[in-house]
């Protein structure tokens, strides 16, 4: 799919095929990201489908997905590019041993010595179709690495000094996603678009479930989505499952041969769905109530 064949349809149409689900909130808003040329700030709880949706994107347009995972500390010669310092040295010996000294400095900060990071990556990737970017968890970086992002989003061109600028051809497609550990600055949120994702309903995540599932009963299905939502409800669940966990329950009960869900079932197998043992004890006592 080109962007100027993109439409509402077209989107939705494509995210579908993808096995994504989207609601006419999300069509609307890829829509809109991709037409203007803007980013897309995606926040939620965890296992939303804040993640899934970037490579919906993705495969919907037979774009490459480059991935830039935040974490605390992240930098920008993380994030964009470094030297490869390893192979400088090596130039250097080299270079040496043929008594070849003229123009080192300049050689070994050249292009071919530089280490393309996910950002860089993302600028010069060519081709017909724009890159999609997903700069995973943004809420756990800095704010000052925010604001060099902000800069990088704002023009998608970047300074080496020792090489010269490079500029994207075709900006990305940029997708930012956050689970709201901190709050995003103002200057960021301004400068992209907007979706805030919760868990679905029902009946929409029994749709997702049996298009990831699909040999999997509908009997099963409506049970494992009937208790997550139990588990999500409470207050005393500190991890509350996201969809992903509820694919997993319903493809591990089928594994074992269940064609519903029981109490006993449920139990034995929460780990698929809870993973700390304050919130496996909690949901033990969710499971008794809910199959009172």
């Amino acid at each position: 799919m080109g962007l100027g064949e993109v439409s509402l349809e077209s989107v939705s149409t494509g995210l579908l095929k993808q096995g994504y689900i989207p609601s006419p909130q999300i069509v609307t808003s890829v829509y809109l990201a991709m037409r203007l040329g803007r980013p897309l700030l995606v926040e939620g709880d965890p296992g939303c489908g804040k993640t899934e949706l970037a490579k919906a994107i993705s495969g919907m347009l037979g774009a490459s997905l480059i991935r830039l995972q935040c974490y605390d500390g992240l930098d920008v010669s993380s994030a964009l590019y470094d030297w490869n310092y390893m192979k400088q040295i090596m130039e250097i010996r080299i270079r040496q041993a043929r008594s070849d000294l003229s123009n080192l400095e300049e050689d070994i900060f050249s292009e071919k010595f530089l280490m393309k990071r996910p950002l860089l990556q993302a600028l010069l990737r060519k081709g017909d179709t724009p890159t999609v970017l997903l700069i995973d968890e943004i809420d756990r970086t800095d704010e000052e690495f925010e604001g060099f992002l902000l800069e990088f989003l704002g023009e998608f061109q970047v300074t080496v000094p020792e090489v010269g600028t490079f500029r994207a051809e075709k900006p990305p497609i940029v997708i930012l996603t956050s689970n709201r550990t901190r709050e995003l600055g103002d200057g960021l949120r301004r400068r992209c678009l907007y979706l805030y994702l919760t868990y679905p309903d029902r009946d929409r995540e029994m749709e997702i479930v049996r298009t990831k599932l699909p040999r999997v009963g509908n009997e099963l299905v409506a049970d494992v989505v009937k208790a997550v939502s139990s588990l999500r409800s409470s207050n005393a669940i500190t991890k509350r499952p996201g969809i992903s966990e509820s694919i997993a329950w319903a493809e591990a009960l089928d594994s074992l041969g269940k064609h519903s869900l029981d109490y006993p079932s449920a139990v034995e197998t929460l780990s698929c769905v809870l993973k700390t043992p304050e919130d496996l004890e909690e949901a033990r006592k969710i499971m008794d109530e809910h199959f009172k």
